[in-house]
């Protein structure tokens, strides 16, 4: 299998690869938590963010080569920067920043 033949998927804490062809699961990692994933294809590498962390995977394995807990920078959201731009991670950041804040808002003014 090669990683074109593969699509990346974040959620809940977890990445998991499916078959672009068929859309079986090829493998699922956990990264923490049940948080938002954000997640890059950059270089041959799954660069994902999750609970304040950073986590690369190896895209036809989905074995962690690395992890960095970015200590003393919180929990919040992170994004990742690449050299291209179509593969930035700000997106889906930028939605899940703003659901937050929405649901943020309405319980504010609910309570």
């Amino acid at each position: 299998m090669k990683i074109s033949d593969l699509v990346f998927i974040g959620i809940k804490g977890s990445v998991i690869a499916l078959n672009r062809g068929t859309g079986e699961q090829v493998w699922a990692t956990h990264l923490k938590g049940a948080d938002f994933v954000n997640v890059v294809l950059e270089h041959e590498a799954v660069l994902a963010t999750c609970y304040g962390e950073i986590f690369c995977l190896d895209p036809l394995t989905g074995e962690g080569l690395w992890h960095n807990p970015l200590k003393g920078f919180g929990l919040g959201l992170a994004t990742i920067a690449t050299e291209h731009p179509q593969g930035s991670g700000i997106a889906p950041v930028l939605a899940e920043k703003r659901r937050r804040d929405e649901e943020a808002a309405a319980a504010s003014t609910a309570g």
